[in-house]
């Protein structure tokens, strides 16, 4: 069992900047202002030769109701019972307040083991902070700097004895195993996912379009904060989960609004957030409101995670509000292949993220896209099926000369990615690639994934090719000089 720290206190105090400081990459979004984090964040952090796992927490506030504030006090104090430790921090400059009593209390009430961290202590800043904080009885406070890096060396050493308790008790406790391996393990395929690399899964979408709810229901517990606000979600959070026996990391996405209505500047750092979760997911799951689908953000949307060339799985949330489901479903695929002819034939799975409903269809749906994002097309048969499709339809002949379709190989996967060898590809029409791109998805069962094709000549790898030939002055010149052959 891995030590697990939950860093807790007042917002503001700098809780996020912490934990980018241990993980040593900057994943959670620092802002003056307080309250930006609210979900809980999890990390694999690193102390010289500590290894545990951090997990960044919403800022404590004095409120017990169901409102935003309350309901992300409860997901506090959810991870300070799941986490064997507790770093809890003050603000050094602002010294001891009512507030930070108030979670003390909560904190020796609960039996957590808890280090007191005194930050924003850089030089003699905090040195008023420092004395009171041995008032809140939870054992000599450590003064730290998360912003610059001072006081790591004292956190080492504090929680060097945890780490090596959960290591004894991991060495006590963990029985003997025996592995089978599969009598041929170079028969599965080398991009299926293991808990090693998981299949990495984005959830993208409009604000308020459930994207928290579903993964909630995906995972099997309350982990996200949800409610009815529209853009609860500020972080790309990511949770690990056994989806149906596929081990998977899901990414819980911000709201993306349309660029005009984005002022606000952590708006701004929560949309970047998203946009680099994308970057990093295999498959990308666009969630939309079934009841306001395909307006123009959730178009641009989905043409984001096409042009990043991510497998693309459509979910049509909010299904259990909808009336006459049948014929419903039947225009929005309609819909959808028109106004987003660039992913024809990409899966659109109704479901309920409330409910649960249509999870199963939507797990089905993603390992598949999955597989076909991953699929590779023997070079035989690529020119079989090219030579037939210039058959049925050969390509242009400008200015009277037929442009020549040499040869085709598949160069990359993820997304697959297509080489043509033609006679001058400058000249060969958008439309005409247009018709090779719907062709390779049809004959080879790659509905909806990105396809890339591109056009090369001959002349593409000839070094000479735009070397201008020596004139008779030039050759005569050369043949002159000492030395040179005749």
């Amino acid at each position: 069992m891995t030590l697990s720290v939950a860093i807790v206190g007042r917002p503001n105090v700098g809780k996020s900047t912490l934990f980018n400081r241990l993980v040593g990459k900057r994943l959670a979004l620092v802002d003056d202002q307080p309250g930006v984090t609210r979900d809980l964040r999890e990390g694999a952090a690193r102390l010289a030769d500590l290894r545990f796992v951090v997990i960044d927490t919403a800022g404590l506030e004095d409120v017990t109701d169901e409102s935003l504030p309350g309901r992300m006090r409860r997901l506090t104090e959810r991870a300070i019972g799941m986490a064997d430790l507790c770093l809890f921090m003050i603000d050094g400059r602002t010294g001891v307040t009512a507030t930070d009593e108030v979670f003390a209390e909560i904190l020796r009430r609960q039996g957590t083991e808890v280090i007191l961290l005194v930050n924003k202590a850089e030089g003699r800043a905090g040195e008023a902070g420092m004395l009171e904080a041995y008032a809140l009885g939870l054992g000599e406070p450590v003064a730290v700097s998360a912003e610059h890096g001072e006081g790591m060396d004292e956190i080492y050493t504090r929680l060097r004895p945890f780490a090596d308790a959960a290591e004894a008790a991991v060495a006590e406790t963990a029985p003997a195993v025996d592995v089978d391996l599969p009598e041929d393990e170079s028969a599965a395929p080398s991009f299926a996912p293991t808990p090693e690399r998981p299949l990495q899964i984005a959830v993208i979408g409009r604000p308020n379009a459930g994207k928290s709810t579903l993964i909630n229901r995906v995972i099997g517990e309350d982990r996200l904060l949800t409610g009815p606000e529209a853009g609860i979600t500020r972080d790309a959070i990511s949770l690990p989960a056994d989806w149906h026996s596929t081990p998977v990391r899901i990414f819980d996405t911000a709201g993306m609004r349309k660029r005009a209505r984005v002022t606000d500047k952590l708006e701004k750092l929560s949309v970047a957030d998203g946009l680099r979760a994308v970057r990093f997911a295999e498959v990308v799951v666009v969630l939309l409101d079934a009841r306001v689908p395909f307006e123009q953000q959730d178009l641009r949307i989905a043409d984001l995670a096409e042009s990043e060339g991510r497998a693309v799985v459509v979910a049509l949330n909010k299904w259990d509000l909808a009336d006459d489901k049948q014929a419903r479903l039947k225009g929005l695929r309609a819909d959808f292949e028109k106004l987003l002819p660039q992913l024809r034939g990409a899966p659109l799975v109704p479901v309920s993220a409330l409910t649960g409903k249509g999870l199963d269809r939507l797990h089905e749906a993603i390992v598949s896209a999955h597989n076909v994002w991953n699929s590779r097309v023997p070079t035989a048969k690529l020119n079989q099926w090219l030579a037939r499709m210039v058959e049925a339809h050969p390509p242009p002949a400008p200015g009277g000369r037929r442009i020549r379709l040499r040869y085709m190989t598949q160069a990359k996967t993820r997304p697959p990615g297509f080489v043509v060898m033609c006679s001058r590809p400058q000249e060969l029409g958008q439309g005409y690639v247009r018709y090779l791109v719907n062709g390779l998805r049809a004959d080879f069962e790659m509905p909806g994934t990105p396809i890339r094709l591109h056009l090369r000549s001959q002349g593409d790898r000839n070094p000479y090719r735009n070397k201008v030939k020596p004139g008779p002055s030039k050759l005569r010149k050369h043949l002159d000089k000492p030395g040179s052959r005749r």
